[in-house]
């Protein structure tokens, strides 16, 4: 097991991870009754991105500086994230997409593409489900909606599947029943998160290697927190409210990228047509889920050449 550095925790605080982007800036807002915390950077269209579990806003780090180059970045550690408040409700996908409509209204902005990764994807889609005429396009990475699908999880893994490395074909991801649990996950994790990050990098990337020992650190600091692991887990926890709301939604008519890694790809190619008119999947099957850690420049690739295919 990796465990923790050394250095005081001050060392992880948002005040110190910003100076690895340079140009982008920390910002707290009070929106929707919830205060969020948010890094900026860059100029041009609005790009709003999202993270997910079990990260922070510190997760788009590796993309940073390059999506910003082309774009006004924000990256918003959604309700219960990071810096972000964790009240006791929320955690509905409507809700936390009504966040960042907010926000967006707060920051002056008619209108944003958005660029969401695992839990992240949800808010992302959920946001433009219900508020589509802010919503210029949408980029889902290795995350979409929940849905009906998500019933049929199974409980026990397929005969062999279930190994050192996630199957790609038939994924075994237990997390999302053990999140459902309530007040026992803190119980177990508080002060131990890292076990569970290393064994979630090494099982769900390719190379885990791309995730370093600091960034590591980084979200143990974070996830460490009692507080922390009960919000990140209401996420999981709101599922049957986001399925039910799902059912409502018409399809969405702007353009949708869906980026998939080998685990995801398949399912997002099959999914995405049913919620979407105008949509297109790439893989990048090469990358296990935390993609940006993995297959940075790819990632780059695909997001900036969707969200403007004449720059080439």
């Amino acid at each position: 097991m990796q465990t923790l550095p050394s250095e005081s925790l001050a060392a992880y605080s948002d005040e110190e991870l910003i100076k690895y982007l340079p140009g982008f800036t920390n910002h707290y807002a009070t929106v929707n009754g919830v205060r969020l915390h948010y890094v900026e950077g860059g100029n041009g269209p609005a790009l709003v991105c999202l993270p997910g579990w079990p990260q922070t806003w510190y997760s788009y780090h590796p993309i940073a500086a390059g999506l910003a180059r082309h774009h006004r970045v924000i990256i918003v550690d959604i309700r219960g994230m990071g810096s972000s408040e964790k009240p006791a409700t929320g955690y509905d996908k409507k809700t936390m997409a009504r966040d960042i409509y907010e926000l967006l209204r707060h920051l002056g902005l008619e209108k944003a593409s958005l660029l969401g990764h695992d839990i992240g994807g949800m808010v992302a889609a959920s946001f433009a489900f219900n508020h589509p005429a802010a919503t210029e396009k949408l980029i889902l990475a290795d995350g979409a909606h929940p849905s009906e699908g998500m019933r049929q999880m199974p409980l026990l893994p397929a005969p062999g599947a279930f190994t050192e490395k996630m199957d790609g074909q038939q994924p075994y991801t237990w997390w999302m029943a053990f999140n459902q649990v309530k007040e026992l996950p803190e119980q177990l994790l508080a002060g131990r998160f890292q076990y569970l990050l290393d064994y979630l990098f090494h099982y769900v990337m390719l190379d885990d290697s791309r995730m370093s020992a600091f960034d590591r650190a980084v979200y143990a600091a974070v996830y460490n927190q009692p507080e922390n692991i009960r919000a990140s887990n209401a996420w999981y926890q709101a599922m049957d409210e986001d399925i039910a709301d799902a059912n409502t939604y018409a399809p969405l008519t702007m353009p949708v990228l869906g980026i998939g890694s080998h685990v995801s790809f398949s399912y997002l190619q099959m999914s995405l047509p049913y919620v979407a008119e105008n949509v297109q999947v790439v893989g990048i099957l090469d990358s296990g889920h935390y993609m940006f850690e993995e297959k940075p420049a790819q990632v780059l690739e695909a997001v900036l050449g969707f969200l403007d295919p004449s720059a080439g």
